[in-house]
Formats: C-alpha cells, structure tokens, sequence
C-alpha cells in the first residue's frame, strides 16, 4: 500500500481546450500546474481524504469546479474539489472490477464575472489489489466412468475465472488435485493437465471397480497475488461402473434332462448355474448362453432374469425313431464384450506401462463350455394318414350308399402292434358314414351342391383314427368331396310383387331372374307370359337375358293385376311365377303397395291373438242363438220417418228372427213383376247401373222381411232354413234379370195366405217405385246420373306420404252376383234394410 501512495504525483495529463489567438496571448501570463491522479481500489478510511492540489504560480482570483465520473455522474459523490484551494478530496471506495479509470473535466471560473478561464480534461486511474479469488464456475462435477475406460482417456474438465486483472499476478491463478478420497491403488493414479483457465482431470493405470466404486477429488484454484494469495475449490465425484472383467463361470446343472418325444417346450429341460464376480444386475454380470451342435435347432435357451441361470426348452418336437439322446454344448458369456487391465511399469513421465484384453462377443477361446445330454423318451405315437387330405368327385343327387373313398392309416410304432377304429369327424349335414374297421365312407344322404354346407362345389369331411394305446391317440383325415352341379333347380324371381304407374303411354319395370345351378344349367333365361288375357296389356321385352322389362300397355287400368309368368333356363326346363303388379296414379300416390305394406306387417303373434278372439266371439255368438229360440222376442218399434233404415234388433246373432216367404210364391211372380217394374239400363253410366242393381237386389231381399212379423204370431216353423238365393243377374241384352229365390237346402215348408203374399209383392213393388222417383230426380238434363267432378276438399297434409287411403282397385271382370247366396248371417243386415223400406213406404 506504501509503494502505490508515492505514485501519487506523476506527470501531467492535461486537455487543452482551443482558444482564440487573443485569448492565448493573454493566458501565456498564467501558468496552470495539474497534476494527474491514481487511487487504489478498496483503500481504506478515514475519508474524505486529500488526492492532491492544483498549484497557481501567479496570483488572481478564480474559483475551481470539478466535472464527470466520481462527481455528478456514476459512481456519484466520490470525488470533490475545494473552489478557493483546489484540492481535490476523496470521499469512498473505488472498485476496479466496475471502474479501471474515471474521466473528469477541471474548470477555473474568474470570480468577477464567474466566466471559464480554463477548461482540462483530468484521469484518475483506479489501481488493483488482489481482493477477489478465482472461482469455478461450479462447486461439484459428477460424473460417470466405466471401468474399462483407458487410461490417459478425458475423464473430466473444470473451469475457474478470476475477476482481478487478468494480466497481473492478482487475477493469475493455478489449478491443481488437493485430495482423493479414498487413495487409490497402487495401479491408479489421477492427475491434472492445465491449459489457461480449465484444468482436465485424467488417469493412469487401471481401475477396478471392486476396489472402489467411487472417488472424490478436490481441485483447488490459487493465485498468484504479490500481498496476499488467494484460492478456491471444486469437488469433482467420479462414480466408477462396472466393466466385464470377469467371465462368467459353469458351476453346475439341475433338472431331469430328459424329455417325451412330440412334447413342446413349455417346461424347461434342465437349468445351468453360473458363477460372475462382477456387479449382480449389470450388463457386465447379466449372462448370454449359446447352444453348440443342434443342427436341427430343437433346442432354444433362455437367460433366468433374477437368478442368471440358463434355462434349456425343446423348440420342435423331438422323434424317438432319430435317437433315444441329443449331444449338444452350450456356452456362457456376458452381454458386453469381456476387458482385462494390468499395470508393468511406472515411468517417471507419461502414462505407464499398461496391458489390456478386450475380447469380442462369441471368441470361445476365453468362454466357459457345458457339454450335455437330453434323453428323449419314447411314446404312443397317433396314426397317420397317408395321404391326410384327398379328394373325390362326385355328381350331385346320386343315390344313398354311394361309394366316395376309403381312408387308411398307418402305425409308427410298429413294435406295438395297436388296432385303430375310424371315426367321422367334421359332417356338418351329416352325409356320409364311415365304416369303422376299414375308413370307407359312402353317402347317407343325397348330395346338393346348393347347400349351404358346400362351399366353392366342394363338402369336406374329416375322419379320425383312433388306436387302442395308452393313451390313446388320434389322427387325422381330410376328404374334399367336389360335388357336380345338375340341373335340379328351376328359375326363380329376385322380385314377383312390383309398382306401375298409370300412364297414357306404355311403362315397363325390371323383372330379374336367377336360378341355383350354374352354367350351362342356368341363364340367360327365356320369359314368356301366360294366358290370352295379356293380349294387347302386357308383354315381355326382351324375352331372354338375365333381366327383362315387364311393358304396360296404356289399356290397363290402375288396381293389382295377378300375371302368370314362365322362366325357362338354357336347357328348356322352366318355372311357372305370379306377378303381382300394381297400377296406380304416381302423382297421387308415393308407392301402390304402401299402404297394403303397412297393413301387412302384424306379425304372427297380433295374428293368432286375431283369430283367437274370432273363436271366441263365434262362441259367444252361437250361445246367444241357442239362448234365442227359447225365449219370446218383441218386435222393436220403428220410427216413422220417410226414407231408408237400418233394422233394430234386441239380440246379437243374425238372422235369427226373421220370417222369410216360401220360395215358391217368390218364383211365380218374380219375373212378372220384373219384366213390369224394370227398365232398360243401357246407355247408362257406371254409377246408375251400380245403383239400379243394387236396388233390384234390395228389392228382391225386401220380401224376406215380412216373415219377421209373422214370427210373432206362432206361424214360423223352427228348424226351417233359407241356405242360397239367386241374386240378379245381368243379361247380354243390357237388361237386369231376378233370378228366382230357391231354397237349396230346405227340409220343410211354411205355408202362408194369400194376404201375406200380395201384401209382400206389393211393398216390393211400392219400394221400386219409389226408387225409380229418386234417381229420376237426382238426373240432370243434358249429364248422366253420377257423372260429375271429385268435390276438393282442404289439403292435410303431403298427398305422397298420406298412407290414410288405399288405391280405388277395379277389377277386370264385373261383380259376381252368385256371391249374394252366401251371405250367411251377413243376410240379416240386407233383410233389415228392405224391412225398414217397405215400413217406411207404407
């Protein structure tokens, strides 16, 4: 510190500022003297002290004003000058490692008018001491090293830096190795090559890991300070891993060593022991086994993760007939290659004097070697089938009992002299039977290569043979039998039920036929339609190929149409099918058949709980009419009103009381009273006619009425029974005809006056009249009876979706009116609408 303070005056350092020539005549009279200033870095107090003094050689009056680093800028308030003696004064401590030198401005004012006289740039130069030590950029390495690392090979690196002046003693520092814990061997020494600021730490010799498994170094960094020295450290933690130095060793076996022929290996065979002085669980201990002289490769062998043992399987099954024992050898190694170390000298400089081994993977010169012996047992071995899997050919449908193959097997363990007996196996239809001595096999049952049990004209079945060994043992047969088609199936339809819309042009849809058989017993198909009836309606084009087109002529109208429809194949046999097609106006209707679909889909229990309740209802129904005859009825009172009625009846069975005339009286003046009360209906419309038949057949059903009063007089003879009636019927002429009301199943006769018989001719005649007025009325000049226009009514809703309303259907043909004569109990309700009108007309 002594020597830095007498450098305190050294020579000027001064910045002269420009002036005018004026101006450098007049300060040639001044002498200014200043002096240039250093300070230590961390001096310490008292403070403020005196740096130094600005000397004036001649006397005038000017004030000093110091400017800059140390004053008003950073670092603030550490320097000061006195503005009437000059000196400059110090008031802290100046760190060199933020500020080397402080650059200031010196000023003297004149007083009078406190003008710059004078303005010199000042230095003041900041010294260094040895106050900081060198410090490593961390305070521990760790690391790893394996033990067959060689040495001289990097093992770690350390860096320091000194924040004192690089290029004095104070901020130079040296590194070098403290102490090692613990103190290595004879064989291993570590040490330390400096370069700059990072010192590398190496080795020489060996290491060996069961010796010692770790190492701790301490690494310190000293400078070379001239006052005082100063110094850190760093610890570097060297974890030692362990290499393979140690081979592993056979020690011994266990385990029966033997094994059944045919057994596969999922129980060990036997298990060899080793012994490895290196680390339990690492890749320098974890052993690796190699099985030597399996040519056939029978054998596989595994590693026992925990125990390090080998553990020996059968890959393929093992045959007696090859040999009763398997010579083989398995070797034992490590995962990692196998390293040796040893030290032969220790020169004064360098690396030393060192030996090492590596060995690579599967050298067996340094391996251990464990011969063995597998003892192969012998065992019932299953028959065999020579060949396993044949195939026959055969046409479909030939008779039961036909002959297809005959299987035979084979015994390998001809010493033992076993039977077999042959059993089917796979026969999903259960075709075919195997006799059990010889393996022959025939059909049970005709063949069809159309069954779903044949797949690709092929049916396969399986045969075992089985023999009479402890235990007894199987083998196994296949038979493909490859089936022929014949031409045992006739065409069918994809579809026979289909839409048509109503057009004034023709129409067509798709018919597609397919038939079971395959070619040249199947398509393309020849289509013909059945029946004269089709004639200008209906036809097919084309008639052949795999799909035709069904053409509507514009002649047939809108309802279902039943075709019959023939499908020949390529060999002239044919199918005969119905179509069922439907017509119907599209624009109206979204599908003819949606809403006969909707109507069909109950399902079969709705459908016999149907029927159930129908039985039941028909038993009720015959109970009420049992229950009927036995009591007295009362003729319901009718109401008195102009017009049509439905009769009021008091039971629930049908028919049951009502008196009806003879036929006789009918059959006599039926036709007279037609011929005079009917007029000819031709030129009339479809409605008129509809109506005026159905007024003549109400007419002629009217009579049967009036025997329902004469019931309530005691005059009706039970067990009397109206069975059929021949309803009208219209001529060719265009005329209606009555047809006489005969009694086809009658056992007695009611007998009747004859003011029963007029009275009932004459409401039958009345009620005609009387209709005849109504249509006559109803006509308009100039219009037929009924001809006029659908009345609209509000839309509710997509007329193409509305499945409210079925398709109008009109037939081909017209009403059958034979159907009245079966009428059955559904006669009470025509009988009680002709009584209501007769009553009403008189």
């Amino acid at each position: 510190m002594g020597t830095r303070s007498t450098c305190l005056l050294m020579t000027l350092c001064l910045g002269i500022v420009s002036v005018s020539s004026e101006e450098l005549l007049h300060r040639q009279k001044r002498i200014w003297i200043v002096e240039s200033f250093k300070i230590e870095e961390s001096r310490p107090g008292p403070y403020p002290y005196v740096l130094g003094n600005v000397h004036i050689e001649k006397a005038f009056h000017v004030s000093f004003y110091l400017l800059g680093q140390g004053v008003d800028l950073d670092p603030r308030g550490k320097l000061s000058i006195n503005k009437d003696t000059g000196d400059i004064l110090v008031h802290g401590e100046l760190d060199y490692e933020l500020y080397q030198i402080l650059k200031l401005t010196f000023e003297a004012r004149d007083t009078s008018n406190n003008a710059v006289d004078t303005r010199l740039g000042v230095e003041v130069v900041i010294l260094d001491i040895n106050d900081n030590p060198p410090v490593f950029q961390r305070n521990t390495y760790t690391i790893k090293l394996n033990e067959s690392t060689s040495q001289g090979d990097f093992v770690t690196a350390v860096v320091a830096t000194d924040k004192d002046q690089s290029s004095t003693n104070n901020g130079t520092f040296d590194l070098k190795i403290v102490s090692i814990t613990p103190t290595p061997p004879d064989n291993l020494e570590f040490f330390l090559e400096q370069s700059d600021l990072t010192g590398i730490i190496k080795f020489k010799g060996c290491l060996e890991y069961e010796k010692s498994k770790k190492y701790t170094i301490l690494v310190e960094a000293k400078d070379r300070g001239e006052v005082v020295q100063l110094s850190s450290t760093c610890t570097n933690i060297i974890n030692i891993e362990d290499g393979n130095n140690n081979l592993p060793v056979f020690t011994g076996q266990t385990g029966a060593g033997s094994i059944k022929e045919r057994d596969r290996g999922d129980v060990p065979i036997l298990r060899l022991q080793v012994l490895d002085q290196d680390s339990k669980g690492t890749v320098a201990w974890k052993a690796k086994y190699t099985i030597h002289g399996d040519k056939d490769q029978n054998f596989r062998i595994t590693t026992d993760p925990d125990t390090n043992e080998g553990v020996l399987f059968v890959e393929k099954p093992l045959d007696y007939k090859d040999g009763s024992q398997r010579n083989l050898s398995v070797s034992v190694e490590n995962e990692v290659p196998y390293f040796s170390c040893k030290v032969k000298g220790r020169p004064a400089m360098g690396l030393w004097d060192v030996v090492t081994t590596v060995s690579l993977t599967g050298e067996r010169a340094l391996l251990s070697i464990r011969h063995l012996t597998v003892t192969v047992e012998d065992i019932n071995d299953p028959p065999i089938f020579t060949p396993a899997i044949k195939n026959v050919m055969v046409e479909e449908n030939v008779e039961v009992g036909w002959y297809l193959e005959t299987f035979t097997a084979i015994d390998l363990d001809r010493n033992h002299g076993y039977t077999f007996k042959y059993v089917k196996g796979k026969d999903p239809c259960d075709c075919v039977a195997v006799d059990t001595k010889t393996g022959k096999i025939t059909t049970t049952k005709i063949l069809d290569r159309e069954s779903p049990y044949v797949k690709d004209n092929v049916y396969q079945v399986t045969v075992f043979a089985i023999d009479d060994g402890q235990p007894p043992m199987t083998g196994t047969g296949t038979l493909n039998i490859h089936i022929k088609d014949q031409n045992d199936n006739l065409p069918e339809l994809e579809m026979a039920t289909m839409d048509m819309c109503l057009s004034d042009e023709h129409t067509e849809v798709n018919i597609t036929a397919y038939d079971l058989d395959e070619e040249p017993y199947s398509g393309p198909f020849y289509f013909q339609l059945q029946g004269d009836d089709v004639k200008g309606k209906w036809r097919i084009d084309p008639d052949n190929g795999y799909t035709v087109n069904l053409v509507k002529e514009n002649t047939v109208y809108a309802g279902h149409h039943e075709l019959l429809l023939k499908v020949f194949d390529l060999q002239g046999q044919g199918a005969l099918h119905n179509l069922s097609v439907t017509v119907c106006d599209c624009s109206r209707v979204a599908s003819c058949r949606m809403r006969r679909a909707t109507g069909s889909k109950i399902g079969e229990s709705a459908v016999g709980i149907v029927i159930a309740a129908m039985l039941l209802l028909l038993g009720f129904l015959l109970l009420s009419l049992l229950l009927t005859f036995k009591r007295d009825l009362k003729l319901i009172p009718l109401d008195e009103i102009y017009g049509e009625h439905l009769l009021k009846s008091n039971i629930e069975i049908p028919g049951t009381d009502c008196k009806v005339p003879t036929a006789t009286i009918l059959q006599v003046d039926s036709q007279v009273e037609t011929k005079a009360a009917f007029q000819p209906i031709k030129g009339m419309s479809a409605v008129q006619k509809s109506a005026s038949m159905r007024a003549q057949v109400r007419s002629g059903y009217s009579k049967y009425s009036s025997s329902y009063q004469e019931q309530q007089q005691g005059e009706f003879q039970r067990g009397t029974t109206l069975r059929k009636s021949a309803p009208t019927k219209l001529r060719s002429n265009g005329y209606y005809e009555q047809g006489s009301m005969v009694s086809r199943s009658m056992k007695t006769r009611t007998r009747y006056s004859s003011w029963e018989e007029d009275n009932c001719l004459d409401k039958s005649g009345h009620l005609m009249t009387q209709l005849n007025q109504r249509m006559y009325t109803l006509q308009v000049q100039g219009e037929e009876l009924g001809d006029y226009a659908p009345h609209p009514y509000a839309e509710e809703g997509d007329l193409e979706t509305d499945l409210q309303l079925d398709a109008i259907s009109i037939p081909e043909t017209l009403f059958d009116q034979d159907t009245l004569l079966y009428l059955g109990p559904r006669f009470n309700t025509l009988a009680s609408i002709c009584n209501t009108a007769d009553l009403s007309a008189s």
